[in-house]
This record gives C-alpha cells, sequence and structure tokens, in this order.
C-alpha cells in the first residue's frame, strides 16, 4: 500500500500528509511479529515454504486489487488484524489460565531475544509478554 500511495503522489504531485510512514512503519510491525513468532518456534522448511507461498499467491492478487479498489483491501487488513487480536486476547488468556494446555506448554518459555530487542522487554520477560506487546500494537 505504501508503495502504491508513494507512486500516486509521485504522479499527482501531490504530498501524502505522512499516510506512506504510516503504512511502512505497520508493515514493520507485522513483520517483526512474525519474525518473533518464527525465531521462537524455529520453525522448519515447510513453514517458510508456506510463508513464501503466500507471498507469491497473495502479493499479485493484492497488488491488482489495491489498484484498483484500495478500501477493499485496507478492510481485507482490517479484517486480519482483528482476526490476529482475537486470536492473541484468546492465547494470552490460555496462557494465564492455570490447568489449560498452553498454560502448561507456554507459561515458562522465556521471551525471544529479538522480541526482548524490539520491544524493549526486560532480560526476565516471557514468551507471554511479547504475546501482550503484539497484542497491543
Amino acid at each position: 500500500a505504501a508503495m502504491f500511495r508513494h507512486f500516486r503522489s509521485l504522479r499527482t504531485l501531490q504530498r501524502d500528509h505522512g499516510w506512506i510512514h504510516t503504512l511502512l512503519e505497520e508493515a514493520e510491525n507485522e513483520r517483526m511479529h512474525l519474525l518473533v513468532c518464527m525465531k521462537m518456534f524455529k520453525v522448519g522448511y515447510v513453514t517458510r515454504l508456506l510463508v513464501v507461498a503466500a507471498q507469491v499467491f497473495m502479493t499479485p492478487w493484492l497488488a491488482l486489487l489495491y489498484s484498483v479498489h484500495p478500501r477493499s483491501v485496507h478492510r481485507f487488513v482490517g479484517y486480519l488484524e482483528e482476526t490476529a487480536c482475537i486470536t492473541y486476547a484468546n492465547i494470552i488468556h490460555q496462557i494465564e489460565t492455570p490447568g489449560t494446555p498452553l498454560h502448561e506448554a507456554w507459561s515458562d518459555l522465556p521471551a525471544p531475544a529479538l522480541g526482548k530487542a524490539y520491544w524493549k522487554l526486560p532480560e526476565e520477560a516471557m514468551w507471554v509478554d511479547c504475546l501482550k506487546c503484539m497484542f497491543a500494537d
């Protein structure tokens, strides 16, 4: 979206008033969510292949749709964000509830170094702290 806004700004010779920067910051933030999760669970080739396949498949379609109707793509991304928030809230609740499988599996996991650095978490931060930061984003 930032690229399309940039090109439109150049074509029309009009300022964007900061919208490009907002979109780039959001893209960076979402990238860090994915990287932290991938580092946390040391994903294998299958997961990496799925990420690449999603990029190869989705990018052309979303780019085409964005060039025709940007609001649809923004709404789709908003839906994805809403779904992610619901998922994060559910996972955090499960981790913090004693007796649940996620509590047993994840409550004592330390936060990955990448997550600690990105969100400026203390050295003793746990995985659930990273999830709370992702939820807040």
